[in-house]
């Protein structure tokens, strides 16, 4: 019988996911494979930024190589070690920058996908001050043994709240961000809904005008595309300060920066990305990580890419001793190579065995007719490198379908003549000898 003991919630996520080649969201720790000084890397980040400082990481590799696997996974892991995350993927509407309110779309996007531990699925602003203001009020009531109801109590609160806020006001627009969150207490304490909701519109960049802010809140500035950035560094020092170890960003699709056509707004992007990079790295930031997905065109083009961008060439170019053999795994750049075939046959296991548990049956095809499946794929698209491990994943989810499906029809007969004629291995005269390889090295 299946050994697994995976929840349905999370099978479903996994199976609907990896049919559709998208990364999912959660039960990833379930099929994930290799990566392995590439998650140290960066869990070894997280141990920095918990102390106070700040890390800022470039994951590229090619359309389907797993950037985006990777991101979500750390993501996870963030959460389970007590860190605020939010993630966001760059579009032509998101940008860091833009004229038309393109940077400031992404700081919605990123609040709107703010996520903790309890809170994994986003949306947990409003959590996350109700659980420091709910924290705050147990520890009063504990220590002076005042009672829910004591006048004395909110008075306690007020003061421990303040200390906080008074801290953040000496940071860039820290007295304006400060003053929201006091807005939001006396909402809370007073039990006036519409304040509060015009400070959780204000904190999320939601507030149009400055006159709208000063008439709702009586500050009188608003989180717009010129000063987003400076918020998530307030964000991060904030949730630092009420007991979280920090807030890491996770951005996917950087290539659409490489995409902006107008060379000056590119440019912008790229500015706006040198600031956070210098940031990060020379201490001006604190409990703060900044990750971003892209291909290596989108940093190495030196006519487009980031490399077209002196200031950031020269941060990120590979050092004169580093070289594809000899990894360190400390740079601002972290490559991505393909999974190797043991990797990718690894994965398919896992995917065979919880399609199995999913649909409630035991699992039928055999490794060796997973490395079949795997010599095929790669005899189709011509080349090792053409071999994407999404292209794997989705071909051989429709084929578990496919045989779940019509019990009628055989693995032979989906694979088609070639690959019931063929023995495994042969035929193909160069990467199919790797395969046979495998198959006759690993260990079953």
């Amino acid at each position: 019988m299946n050994e697994l003991k995976i929840p349905k919630r999370l099978t479903t996520a996994l199976v609907n996911s990896m049919t559709a080649g998208v990364v999912p969201r959660v039960g990833l720790e379930y099929i994930a494979v290799g990566r392995k000084p590439e998650v140290e890397s960066i869990l070894r980040d997280m141990d920095n930024i918990a102390e106070g400082g700040a890390a800022f990481r470039l994951i590229t590799g090619r359309y389907g190589s797993g950037k985006s696997f990777l991101l979500q996974m750390m993501r996870n892991y963030a959460m389970d070690r007590d860190f605020v995350v939010a993630d966001a993927d760059l579009s032509p509407e998101r940008r860091l920058v833009g004229t038309k309110g393109q940077g400031l779309a992404t700081y919605r996007e990123l609040m709107t996908h703010l996520s903790t531990k309890t809170r994994p699925d986003g949306g947990a602003l409003e959590a996350i001050l109700q659980k420091w203001i709910a924290a705050i009020q147990q520890r009063i009531m504990g220590e002076a043994g005042l009672r829910p109801d004591d006048p004395a109590l909110n008075e306690r609160v007020e003061l421990d709240i303040f200390a906080v806020t008074n801290e953040m006001q000496n940071l860039v627009h820290g007295f304006d961000f400060a003053k929201v969150l006091a807005a939001y207490w006396k909402g809370y304490k007073l039990g006036d809904d519409d304040r509060k909701a015009a400070a959780l519109r204000w904190l999320r960049g939601e507030v149009p005008t400055k006159t709208e802010a000063r008439k709702e809140l009586g500050v009188g500035v608003i989180i717009d595309d010129d000063n987003w950035y400076d918020y998530m560094k307030l964000w991060s020092e904030f949730t630092a300060a009420i007991g979280y170890k920090g807030l890491l960003l996770f951005i996917d699709e950087g290539v659409n920066l490489y995409k902006i056509t107008n060379s000056i707004s590119r440019q912008s992007n790229y500015e706006k990305l040198l600031t956070m990079f210098n940031d990060t790295m020379q201490g001006k930031a604190q409990h703060l990580g900044i990750y971003m997905g892209g291909t290596p065109q989108f940093v190495e083009d030196e006519r487009r890419g980031l490399f077209s961008y002196d200031a950031l060439r020269s941060r990120l170019i590979d050092g004169r001793y580093g070289s594809s053999t000899l990894r360190t795994y400390t740079s601002p750049i972290l490559k991505l190579d393909m999974l190797s075939y043991e990797e990718i046959l690894i994965l398919l296991q896992k995917l065979r065995d919880i399609h199995a548990l999913h649909f409630k049956y035991e699992p039928q095809l055999k490794d060796e007719q997973l490395v079949a499946f795997m010599q095929a794929a790669v005899n189709r698209l011509g080349a090792e490198e053409l071999l994407t491990t999404r292209e794997v994943v989705r071909d051989f989810m429709d084929l578990l379908h496919t045989l779940h499906q019509h019990p009628e029809a055989s693995f032979e007969q989906l694979m088609g003549e070639r690959a019931e004629a063929q023995p495994i291995g042969k035929g193909a005269d160069e990467p199919g000898d790797d395969l046979d390889d495998l198959l006759a090295e690993f260990e079953l």
